[in-house]
């Protein structure tokens, strides 16, 4: 285990995010918050401090797979323990276990909040918390990667990005991957400021226009209001449902778009399954949740619409409580919850690519037992799929049902309702946000003891790290030399 390049990227990583605390620092002194500024002084500190520390002596050269893995799940648990003390250090959020769960909520884009609250945080800190979306949407060390001289990225470049980007696998858009993580930046940067613009033009506030735009980019959720966006307007809320679902397309179909292959890209299969789905979902609804408003067809499909394109982007944005809505509605939510978005978007769940890949694996299977002689290919996108990249989707939901079943079982301990405590994991392990029952869209997850908040802190880490990063840290031969 090279521990010297491991140690000497994860004090890069603490530069970073104490340059990422420098404009909620700006805003704190702005608006006299002295408590959040004492928290986001002593937060620079300590990173500072650590990174120093880290990355005396330079980092070694060259890295495997083995150490890519190990580096992905240290830096984000890191990043997530010093990205707490702000919450922690200014007195905002007095327990430290449910600072690191409202930190981790937002860098892995899960925008579950133990906050009955939202409004009583400091502006500094509500910047602060709806950013660690947009950071971690695209992901920490990508970020690194897209701005870090390619000469400095000693070779280590292919393993960061497959460990840390979401999806079976990682799409290559040039030969370096350097570049590769810049240009997935690009249209990252260039898509959030398009949305605030358009939410600037219905007349929202800049902040709100801003830290919404952050919750959408990362598909995160976390409102700055009571209520999430049920207060805007509908223009507002309309502009917010088309981008959660822009946000939840793989970035790769943007890039190739860009290329001018407009028929590659229109005609990519995840794509149409993805939209299939989300589509077929809010005709469904709508019909279902019809009488619900009076027989109003546009306020049904509005409502409908915006919840879908949350649930199913895992984003976590609500305008209404779906709580209260019919069990079959409610029933169809739960399962895009487990769907998600599209690999390699910003988007949690077991993502569109791995469902079909699961059920062309399925299908061939079944076609080889009526015709054992034939010899039948799986494919998508017209290409072969081959048997590592189906082993891994299948080693994949193997291990996802484990963990979904073992925090389950654990969180139940505090004797809550089977409903709640389901959606509970799933909501965490998904980083979707809401749930039902005691963890709906209009509550929170502060009913949960201190012990179930970190069962579901270490879910929102395994799912957005697509489990085998997070397993990693816990196996022995890991960490052997």
């Amino acid at each position: 285990m090279n521990y010297r390049i491991i140690l000497n990227l994860m004090g890069r990583i603490m530069i970073v995010e104490a340059l990422f605390m420098l404009p909620p620092l700006a805003i704190a002194v702005y608006c006299d918050e002295w408590p959040a500024v004492r928290g986001f002084l002593i937060a620079v500190a300590l990173l500072v401090a650590v990174a120093v520390w880290w990355t005396r002596g330079g980092g070694a050269r060259g890295m495997d797979a083995r150490e890519g893995f190990v580096t992905v799940g240290l830096v984000w648990l890191v990043v997530s323990l010093f990205g707490a003390v702000p919450f922690y250090a200014s007195g905002a959020i007095p327990s430290y276990i449910d600072c690191v769960f409202e930190t981790v909520s937002g860098f892995t884009t899960t925008g579950s909040s133990i906050l009955a609250d939202v409004e009583a945080l400091p502006q500094s800190l509500l910047y602060w918390r709806s950013f660690t979306h947009w950071v971690g949407g695209m992901g920490v060390l990508v970020f690194l990667l897209a701005v870090a001289p390619a000469r400095h990225n000693g070779g280590y470049a292919m393993h960061l990005l497959r460990a840390e980007s979401p999806g079976p696998q990682v799409d290559k858009l040039v030969p370096r991957m350097h570049q590769t993580a810049k240009i997935l930046y690009s249209i990252y940067v260039v898509m959030t400021v398009v949305q605030i613009v358009l939410l600037l033009a219905g007349n929202m506030p800049l902040f709100d226009a801003v830290t919404t735009s952050f919750g959408t980019a990362g598909t995160g959720g976390f409102g700055i209001k009571n209520d999430s966006l049920a207060g805007y307007s509908p223009y507002i809320q309309t502009v917010t449902t088309v981008f959660m679902a822009l946000f939840g397309v793989n970035f790769s179909v943007y890039y190739i778009l860009l290329t001018g292959a407009f028929s590659r890209a229109l005609f990519n299969e995840e794509l149409r399954v993805y939209f299939g789905i989300m589509l077929a979902a809010i005709a469904v609804i709508t019909w279902n949740i019809l009488p619900m408003f009076g027989g109003d067809a546009g306020q049904a499909l509005h409502h409908a619409a915006f919840q879908v394109s949350s649930v199913m982007t895992t984003t976590g944005f609500s305008t209404i409580d779906f709580n209260l809505w019919p069990e079959f509605s409610r029933a169809v939510l739960t399962v895009l919850m487990i769907l998600g978005a599209c690999a390699g978007s910003t988007g949690g769940g077991i993502k569109t690519a791995r469902l079909i890949i699961l059920f062309k694996s399925a299908k061939k299977e079944i076609s080889q037992l009526f015709h054992p002689r034939s010899v039948k290919l799986a494919r998508m996108d017209g290409n072969v799929l081959s048997n590592d990249i189906i082993h891994a989707v299948n080693a994949y939901m193997s291990v996802y049902m484990i963990v979904l079943a073992a925090s389950a079982l654990l969180v139940s301990l505090d004797e809550l309702s089977m409903e709640t405590n389901l959606t509970a994991v799933l909501s965490c392990l998904n980083n979707i946000g809401p749930g039902f029952g005691m963890v709906g869209p209009m509550s929170n997850f502060s009913v949960y003891s201190d012990f179930s908040k970190i069962i579901l802190t270490a879910d929102m880490l395994i799912g957005r790290l697509e489990i085998f990063p997070v397993l990693a840290l816990f196996a022995p031969s890991t960490w052997r030399r």
